[in-house]
């Protein structure tokens, strides 16, 4: 099996392609891993497992994507993007990436016959702020960032591509993914991520949003486990609509908090401080329950509460 990972570089990337490696592939009842194309604007030097390829580049470059497509692959994961912060600062940059250059691969993609299983990542950015009181497979997505109308874009494509039978995809919107590494990364949301880091080093936290403020989550771990799952569902036996708002957990910043006691000790809730700032609480702490019906039925998942939640955040992070 010949398996592409765009994005290989990313916070998410680079566990899925751990996992592809561990696991020689989509594991059993599928073909073995013969190559693993790795694409980013940066990789690491000396990759020294002999199915993995390495392009780097941008998607932006015609040459980066047809050094991705060579060999025609079966499974191509797409998570190659400008993230949301980035994007909404500088359109034209976003639009190059997230648009421009995400409309030129899939269309590349979609020249390969058999057409290839494609897991494209999308965002729960794509509902948009305020969200209705409930969030459910019928909600109408109305983004309220560019990098969401970005999203929605792909979507609305790769829906068409897959009716007409030229690729088979499988779009997954994704809740906030914690905990990402404690650097800049260009998302508003990042402070959900840093408190954890700082927390667990012993450092006081203020949080831009208020104790009850509800936001939906799911750990590296479970969102690799469920981009895997996306890629190994069986095509006949997926509906017609191709977009799935995965499962997440609705945690209030309080419980968060509450769940990396459990795990790290209870001193953590001594250094933490709210300090609402009402543009950051409106966009990532008003989130209504979600009910997520479809992806549920296909067998999705997410963490199961707070403190598993934290326990597979925390062993990531050390790992």
């Amino acid at each position: 099996m010949k398996i592409v990972v765009c994005g290989a570089n990313g916070y998410i990337g680079e566990a899925l392609v751990a996992r592809l490696l561990s696991d020689h592939g989509l594991g059993a009842g599928f073909a073995p891993l013969e190559r693993l194309t790795l694409v980013d604007v940066a990789l690491p030097e000396g990759l020294a497992d002999p199915r993995i390829v390495a392009v780097r580049g941008s998607i932006a470059e015609a040459s980066v994507r047809a050094q991705a497509l060579e060999g025609n692959p079966d499974v191509f994961f797409q998570m190659a993007a400008l993230p949301g912060g980035v994007a909404e600062r500088d359109y034209a940059a976003g639009r190059a990436v997230n648009v421009d250059a995400t409309f030129a691969l899939l269309h590349e993609l979609a020249k390969i016959a058999p057409a290839p299983r494609l897991v494209f990542t999308s965002s729960i950015a794509v509902f948009g702020v305020p969200l209705p009181a409930l969030v459910d497979d019928d909600t109408l997505p109305v983004p309220g960032l560019s990098y969401g109308a970005q999203k929605l874009m792909a979507e609305i494509l790769l829906n068409d591509l897959t009716r007409r039978g030229w690729v088979d995809a499988r779009i997954v919107r994704l809740s906030g993914i914690l905990a990402r590494p404690n650097q800049p990364s260009g998302l508003i949301s990042a402070y959900l991520s840093q408190f954890i880091h700082a927390l667990r080093a012993g450092q006081n936290f203020t949080v831009p949003v208020s104790p009850g403020a509800p936001t939906w989550v799911m750990s590296k771990t479970r969102c690799v486990d469920n981009l895997l799952h996306a890629a190994r569902l069986a095509p006949e036996k997926l509906p017609s609509r191709r977009t799935w708002t995965l499962p997440a957990l609705r945690l209030t910043m309080e419980q968060l908090v509450d769940g990396l006691a459990q795990v790290a000790g209870p001193q953590v809730k001594q250094l933490i401080r709210y300090e609402p700032v009402e543009a950051i609480e409106a966009q990532f702490g008003r989130y209504p329950p979600l009910h997520t019906r479809l992806a549920d039925s296909l067998g999705f998942q997410h963490d199961g509460d707070a403190v598993q939640f934290m326990q597979r955040v925390i062993a990531a992070i050390d790992a």
